[in-house]
């Protein structure tokens, strides 16, 4: 199995274990070393405390001192949906950035196939530009 599919199956799985009935999201991460590290997004009472799906993973990666190569997201509104990809939002595309313009993340398509594009293709105009450290 190819890398791109292990980083889906492994979210995959880690919705059906942590949301077995119901929506549920997960997002699986891969660092240099080959570790894949997974995350939810935790349930708050308080909206206004809510975090993405992938900032366990990416905190994870931090912890470890990992370099981020890979990042999905996969969401499912109700049990039996499909699974649907998610781009990264801005601010996760600001965290996963850390990490360089090279990292690979899944993005949302029509087709919802899973589909990869540099972090740099997506924020071609990122603001590092001026700062003589672009993307």
């Amino acid at each position: 199995m190819d890398l791109e599919k292990q980083l889906y199956q492994a979210a995959i799985s880690l919705i059906e274990q942590r949301y077995p009935t119901g929506e549920g999201g997960a997002a699986a991460l891969r660092t240099a070393s080959g570790t894949i590290l997974t995350s939810v997004a935790p349930e708050t009472k308080n909206e206004a405390l809510s975090l993405c799906i992938e900032v366990g993973a990416c905190l994870e990666a931090h912890k470890l001192d990992e370099v981020v190569t890979h990042s999905l997201c996969v969401y499912r509104e109700w049990t039996g949906a499909d699974y649907v990809i998610l781009s990264p939002c801005g601010i996760c595309s600001e965290r996963l950035a850390h990490w360089g313009g090279d990292v690979r993340v899944a993005i949302s398509n029509p087709q919802n196939k899973l589909q990869f594009k540099a972090l740099r293709e997506m924020l071609p105009h990122h603001w590092s530009q001026v700062n003589g450290l672009p993307l």
